[in-house]
């Protein structure tokens, strides 16, 4: 009987052993770990941009769940195993930024977007000829993001280097294979800097005689420089002159390259045509004061007199529209022609000035005689453009106009829908800057 009652204790416990067993078996089993969950998605999909020397501060919002790990990984290349992450990016370009936080209960992933901008690529550039005899010209920038203006930004990238002569006015820039190429009048230089970061390449030093007109990239070794006696071929790897251009003689201005072809406004021949393989010239149209604008058809369009040209940069063939005022060229003292042309329709913009006033009016053609029977824009009472005067911005379909009041101190940037013509936005700023052209990044 007692070993009966011992056996039966013995079983007795051993039952208790496996009930317990069994039972923190199930409790282990029925706690889970909770998997990592975002609280909110961010914004505008990730996708986000930044300018060059900016950083972006990225930290996703996460529900509070105990989290074993995280990691952050910037194309690819892990960078990070915070919960937050800094982004720094040392070049311009399209940046991809995985984030990933994990524990037993499985993990969460969010993918960045990130565009970088190079330093002076979210807006555009204005050439301002500078107050002659008093210093040379400069460059400024204008943000899209901060709707700033910002001045002297080729010296402030490039502290030891300088646009002199005080003598010369800086007076055309355009971009060309990434590359900014800044073209003074009055014995000055020609300049090229990188069109994101500024910082200058090389250049045609400044010399006594050189008078220079604008700039037209033909290949990636070749380009050419306009001026008072003609054409000149330039190497872009070196920046050397060549030789001129034969049968082209005098001031020569705006310079435009399409397909195989080459157009020029001469002051003496009006519309030059040359061929860009053997700078042979094929054609002349004269009476030409104002040039070059392309539409999206493919036309080359250039104005004088009463007269709005467009030309087949094929065939070569002319149309011409009578306008109901008469354009002239500037060659008293010359800077780049105004008329541009819209990136989303075929419309043109065409500036009513006068011989010695970039005026306050402008007309745009839209394929049809009643776009020309009145003016498109007219600026505000007191204001007349400079320079060229005005630009067709290709980012936000807008026309940039840069004016003077008398005395030339006092300037003002107006910015007109290209659509409607109606005023989205103006500022004025005090100097003597002299704006000769804006300049756009494609």
């Amino acid at each position: 009987m007692k070993q009966f009652n011992v056996l039966n204790k013995l079983l007795l416990w051993n039952g208790l052993f496996m009930l317990l067993a069994i039972a923190a078996c199930n409790k282990k089993d029925d706690y889970v770990v909770a998997k990592p969950e975002l609280v909110e998605s961010p914004a505008n999909k990730g996708q986000d941009t930044i300018t060059l020397g900016d950083s972006l501060l990225l930290h996703p919002k996460l529900m509070q769940v105990n989290i074993a790990s995280y990691s952050w990984q910037v194309n690819g290349e892990t960078k990070s195993a915070d919960s937050i992450f800094t982004f720094k990016p040392t070049e311009r370009g399209n940046y991809e930024i995985s984030f990933k936080a994990s524990n037993e209960g499985g993990e969460v992933n969010l993918n960045y977007k990130i565009h970088v901008w190079g330093r002076y690529e979210n807006g555009f550039f204005i050439v301002n000829e500078g107050w002659y005899g008093h210093g040379t010209g400069t460059l400024s920038f204008y943000r899209y993001n901060t709707a700033i203006l910002e001045d002297s930004v080729f010296i402030k990238e490039n502290p030891d280097k300088d646009l002199k002569p005080a003598s010369s006015t800086l007076q055309f820039g355009t971009i060309y294979r990434d590359n900014l190429y800044l073209v003074a009048k009055a014995n000055g230089p020609v300049v090229v800097a990188d069109a994101y970061s500024l910082k200058e390449t090389k250049r045609i030093a400044a010399q006594p005689g050189y008078d220079w007109r604008a700039f037209v990239g033909i290949d990636e070794q070749h380009g050419l420089l306009s001026s008072t006696k003609g054409i000149y071929r330039v190497n872009l790897e070196t920046m050397e002159l060549g030789e001129q251009v034969d049968n082209v003689s005098g001031q020569v201005a705006d310079l435009m390259r399409v397909e195989n072809h080459i157009f020029a406004i001469s002051q003496g021949e009006g519309l030059l045509i040359i061929n860009a393989n053997t700078y042979s010239v094929e054609k002349k149209i004269t009476g030409m004061q104002l040039g070059f604008a392309q539409t999206p058809d493919g036309s080359v369009w250039a104005a004088g007199g009463t007269t709005l040209l467009k030309i087949n940069p094929s065939t070569l063939n002319v149309e011409e529209i009578t306008l109901p005022f008469q354009v002239y060229g500037s060659w008293g003292a010359w800077h780049p022609s105004a008329l541009t042309a819209s990136t989303v329709d075929n419309s043109v913009f065409i500036p009513k000035n006068s011989s010695w006033t970039s005026g306050n009016a402008i007309y745009k053609y839209d394929g049809t005689a009643a776009s020309l029977q009145q003016a498109f824009i007219t600026l505000p009472s007191g204001k007349e453009m400079y320079g060229a005067g005005f630009a067709y911005d290709p980012q936000v379909n807008q026309l940039v106009v840069s004016t003077v009041n008398s005395g030339y101190n006092q300037n003002n940037l107006y910015f007109y829908n290209a659509n409607t013509g109606q005023e989205v936005n103006s500022f004025a700023y005090e100097g003597y800057y002299f704006p000769s052209v804006a300049v756009f990044h494609e």
